[in-house]
């Protein structure tokens, strides 16, 4: 499509400030067949080969929405629902994902599972993470427990660092700046500052990579009151990663990471415990570390991934406690390809979880797994994998999947049918059983069953178009009234999901998602029936890009804390906007945010703040 003569204009006034144009080289110009995707069955196949619809967030989408968090822009795609993202900064982040809860999704970085043992979901925590040192996100929504084991049963989010320059020594700046006001209270004063830096590169065989980030945020109150107090909110990322390859057929890295957080809290405090403001405090700190080694022969690879983690958190309130928990992983699996037509993956997965409560309390989980890929020459997709679970406490439980698809191709994509039959395995969580508030030892594993079945529809020319419909039925749920107990009745959770990208007009990209999601018996808090989403991003001319982003949250359901009822919180919608440019052959970028430009007044949590309309200016420099 030929630019307009104000655009040519625009572009060219620009130009006469200094400014050295260069080709941007967006995703979404590649072609979306030649898309590849992992993490569904841990080889790099082709999407039509996928018997999946993987969500894949590319670097060149995290880099159109710098300043915002990961959860903020995970919270963008179909089925997902990351409640506490648009809050205060310190609010609690819960990963509902085709109306699961936190213990259902199963989160890894560089392909290793990250968890808090000492966490009442076992989940990580996504406040933890610095979007700046993401390379690449991978998200496998449905049961995926064949691969990837406990947990993983209402979705997979594979989260990958960035990758190391080829040349000797690599430079990043990015600083960030912005407001933190509430609808109220539009005084577009400074309260929000980010600042990331890496360096890296590659010398002969060695690789190596180092980051320092660090997020202030003040200004708002965690508790929405009539005579609200500031809860701040502080973080800082420390990374490591060293990389040697002997040859080859033969490579090791090693890694070291420490992430912390501290953020004020309100809460319920006595004698009336009702919610209110309190000067309270919660404070999270992470140590990681780990080795991988890949032995590559000629049909295959031999890999070993191991790490270790650290957490300690401080809860200081009336109700104050302290947790301490360790995690030993070790996933050893080879992969072997007979042709073009037949991927195996055979491994192992250890898993050590402790944590400290009255006493220290552990169980361990030594997972043997099997996964088959067939990839044949007349449209048939499967995949098909087993897992044997063997828990300390639990004992032994079988988990399979079976995912078939068939493609027709056409002459300039492709149609795709996919069905997906898979179960999953939850064991009850060290802090469920033993924990501080309703424990419980007598609890059971949750199990599951999942079926997915859809279609997709994928052209040359810029479009892709895929629905899914999913059922999932839930025996012993872990749930709390009391203290945590097994749900007497089974629950059943079934939705759709559309999806649709279009590319068809050279520089703009449309993408739009729709979910809706039914519990048949019983209520889930804060998980919308209706969601959906949609994003207009254009190359205004070379180096020059905006995006329009549209969010709608139906109603749902929460308790308020004062009364134990149950409350509807009504449906909100949501615009952003960004725009960015780059100059200097592409070393520097200048990017603006504005989000929730209409100022929309809603509740995401009952009884806690949101933002209004907020305002962020950054800079972004690579050398």
């Amino acid at each position: 499509m030929k630019k307009t003569n104000v655009i040519g204009m625009l572009c060219a006034g620009v130009s006469m400030f200094g400014f050295a144009q260069e080709q941007l080289a967006d995703s979404t110009k590649v072609e979306q067949l030649d898309e590849v995707v992992i993490s569904d069955s841990r080889f790099a196949l082709k999407r039509e080969n996928s018997g999946k619809t993987i969500i894949k967030i590319s670097r060149q989408e995290i880099e159109n929405n710098q300043g915002r968090s990961i959860s903020e822009l995970i919270n963008t795609k179909s089925g997902i629902e990351v409640n506490g993202s648009r809050s205060a900064a310190g609010q609690n982040i819960s990963s509902f994902v085709r109306g699961g809860n936190n213990r259902q999704v199963l989160i890894l970085i560089d392909g290793i599972q990250v968890n808090d043992p000492s966490l009442v979901n076992n989940e990580f925590d996504l406040r933890l993470m610095d979007l700046n040192t993401i390379e690449s996100i991978e998200i496998i929504k449905g049961a995926a427990s064949t691969l990837y084991g406990n947990a993983a049963a209402t979705a997979v989010i594979n989260i990958t660092t960035k990758k190391v320059s080829k040349e000797k020594i690599s430079g990043n700046f990015l600083s960030v700046m912005g407001t933190n006001q509430t609808q109220d209270d539009l005084n577009y004063n400074g309260a929000s500052f980010t600042n990331n830096v890496s360096i890296n590169g590659t010398l002969n065989k060695f690789t190596y990579t180092t980051s320092f980030g660090n997020h202030y945020v003040d200004g708002l109150s965690a508790a929405k009151s009539e005579t609200p107090e500031k809860d701040p909110f502080s973080r800082y990322n420390l990374n490591l990663k060293l990389g040697y390859e002997f040859s080859k057929a033969f490579e090791l890295s090693a890694y070291a990471s420490l992430d912390r957080f501290k953020t004020d809290i309100d809460g319920f405090p006595p004698p009336s415990f009702a919610f209110a403001d309190t000067n309270d405090e919660f404070i999270s700190k992470q140590k990681r570390a780990g080795v991988s080694s890949k032995l590559t022969y000629k049909s295959g690879s031999f890999e070993i991934n191991a790490a270790f983690t650290e957490i300690n958190r401080e809860t200081i309130s009336a109700f104050s406690s302290t947790n301490e928990a360790e995690s030993y992983v070790v996933d050893a699996f080879n992969k072997y390809s007979f042709n073009n037509k037949f991927y195996t993956i055979v491994g192992i997965n250890y898993g050590d979880y402790i944590s400290l409560f009255a006493a220290e309390e552990s169980f361990t989980n030594t997972d043997p797994y099997l996964n088959v890929v067939y990839v044949s020459d007349y449209g048939l997709n499967l995949n098909v994998g087993g897992r044997l679970n063997n828990h300390s406490e639990y004992g032994s439980h079988f988990v399979y999947s079976l995912n078939p698809s068939y493609i027709f191709n056409l002459n300039e994509g492709y149609f795709k049918i996919l069905g997906s039959y898979a179960t999953s395995f939850i064991a009850p969580n060290l802090s469920q059983l033993f924990g501080f508030f309703g424990a419980n030892p007598d609890l059971e594993p949750e199990e599951n069953i999942t079926v997915e079945g859809g279609l997709e529809f994928n052209t040359k020319k810029g479009l892709r178009v895929n629905a899914l419909y999913f059922n999932r039925s839930e025996e012993n749920t872990i749930i709390y009234n009391t203290g945590y107990e097994n749900a007497t009745t089974d629950a059943t959770v079934h939705g759709f999901e559309i999806e649709a990208q279009v590319n068809l007009v050279e520089d703009l990209t449309l993408g739009t998602n729709y979910t809706y999601t039914e519990l048949k018996d019983g209520v889930r808090l804060r998980i919308p029936k209706h969601k959906a989403n949609a994003s207009v991003g254009y190359d205004i001319c070379e180096n020059t890009f905006a995006s329009l982003n549209y969010q709608y949250v139906g109603e749902r359901t929460d308790t308020n804390f004062s009364t134990f009822t149950n409350e509807d919180l009504s449906a909100f919608s949501l615009v952003d906007l960004y725009f960015s440019h780059k100059f200097l052959k592409n070393k520097v970028k200048v990017f603006a945010n504005v989000t929730n430009v209409f100022n929309e007044d809603f509740f995401e949590i009952l009884g806690y703040t949101t933002r209004g309309r907020n305002v962020s200016l950054g800079m972004n420099l690579n050398l």
